[in-house]
């Protein structure tokens, strides 16, 4: 299974910055190969200052050895070796009409001193964070999540939707970091569900990420923007790093576990603001993304 999912999300990386690419129609991605001195690497690649993209990276990484300090206390063994490889992805339009995107797709195996898999399971998801609120951006978006879930489970779409609406919860600012999409995680095999089922589903909502996000970022494209939008999009990308750097568990796993400190931080925007108790007008379209934020929608 680890041999299968790793080959997928080496193909899934090509088709995806391939696919970039050609939406940007400027910058391409640079490649960063590395390695772990535990055992493992990856293979980063960001694009930055594109005609889209101001910044954005698609990352893959397979990592294996002595399970880390973090994860031995987390799963209350005293020791233990692990395999993990997975997809993770940041876009980071320039236009602020087109929304921010993430997501990520992983495998994760532990096993015992004989090397038998103790336990395995796949986790990820997709979600969507706007400047400006397009309704019907966020259906599109949703749809397509819920269409992927359909095929496998009609439970799987608002289970993984609620999931996915309070993790990407910014507590401290009581609001959600954007309009959300699917989250899932320590999807194991069941009675119901074999691993391989599992990987058939993960996979699928893989594939689907371009669907979900290209049209939308070709509808918006061409709209116009003053530096009052721009402004708007920077304040609120404060908000997105700091729901990576307080709250996001794949962030704090990767500082935690002598992560590659590029690769880990490669998620944030190159250009924000904080600005001292910022509020928009109330019948702005600023505002009425902010109402939305407040509490998570039903969007299909």
């Amino acid at each position: 299974m680890k041999e299968q999912f790793f080959k997928y999300i080496q193909e899934l990386q090509d088709t995806i910055t391939s696919t970039l690419e050609k939406v940007d129609g400027k910058a391409t991605f640079q490649e960063d190969n590395w390695k772990r001195a535990e055992g493992g690497g990856g293979r980063t690649r960001v694009i930055e200052n594109g005609n889209i993209f101001e910044k954005g990276g698609v990352n893959i990484s397979k990592v294996f050895g002595e399970l880390p300090e973090a994860l031995r206390k987390q799963f209350g063994v005293k020791e233990g070796n692990f395999f993990a490889c997975g997809l993770s992805l940041v876009l980071h339009p320039t236009n602020p009409f087109i929304p921010t995107v993430h997501a990520n797709w992983r495998y994760f195996e532990m096993y015992d001193e004989a090397g038998n898999i103790v336990t395995q399971w796949f986790g990820g998801g997709q979600d969507l964070t706007p400047y400006y609120l397009f309704e019907e951006d966020a259906t599109h978006f949703h749809t397509v999540c819920k269409t992927v879930c359909d095929k496998h489970n009609s439970e799987f779409y608002p289970k993984f939707k609620e999931t996915c609406d309070n993790y990407f919860w910014n507590k401290h600012r009581n609001e959600a970091r954007g309009i959300g999409g699917l989250f899932f995680d320590y999807l194991k095999e069941t009675e119901e569900f074999s691993i391989q089922d599992r990987y058939n589903f993960v996979t699928e909502v893989g594939n689907s990420f371009l669907e979900s996000y290209v049209p939308i970022v070709e509808k918006r494209k061409e709209i116009e923007f003053t530096k009052e939008h721009k402004d708007w999009q920077e304040v609120r990308r404060g908000r997105y790093v700091e729901f990576n750097l307080v709250h996001d568990r794949g962030t704090l796993f990767g500082l935690k576990t002598n992560g590659r400190i590029e690769s880990i931080l490669m998620s944030l925007p190159p250009t924000v603001q904080w600005v001292y108790n910022h509020h928009p007008k109330e019948d702005s379209e600023e505002n009425k993304l902010l109402k939305v934020l407040a509490k998570p929608k039903d969007w299909v």
